[in-house]
């Protein structure tokens, strides 16, 4: 596992998110409005929707192609629906704000 600095949270609004790429996976970014940072692979697992354009609501972000709702926490798609999203470990240094993704 790899520990990389991918930038600051100040990068990313509130309920907002940002993308990057590694190796062959596109990884999206959010932050939630308690100012929590989570990662997901960018990548609704039922039509491949791009989850960074969804709108995040609560720890869900809802895929802006079929409205499936899927926690960011654990990557679980939300029922009825099926399916589950890769999760990446990040963590934010408190003082310099600096975000970390573990892959």
């Amino acid at each position: 596992m790899t520990k990389m600095l991918v930038g600051n949270v100040t990068d990313i609004d509130r309920k907002g998110s940002r993308t990057f790429k590694y190796n062959d996976i596109e990884i999206a970014l959010f932050r939630l409005s308690n100012g929590e940072v989570l990662a997901v692979e960018n990548k609704c697992p039922h039509k491949g929707g791009a989850l960074s354009e969804g709108m995040v609501c609560g720890t869900k972000v809802h895929c802006p192609l079929h409205d499936w709702k899927i926690d960011l926490h654990s990557g679980v798609v939300q029922e009825p629906d099926t399916g589950c999203v890769i999760t990446f470990d990040v963590e934010v240094d408190p003082n310099s704000g600096s975000v970390y993704l573990t892959v």
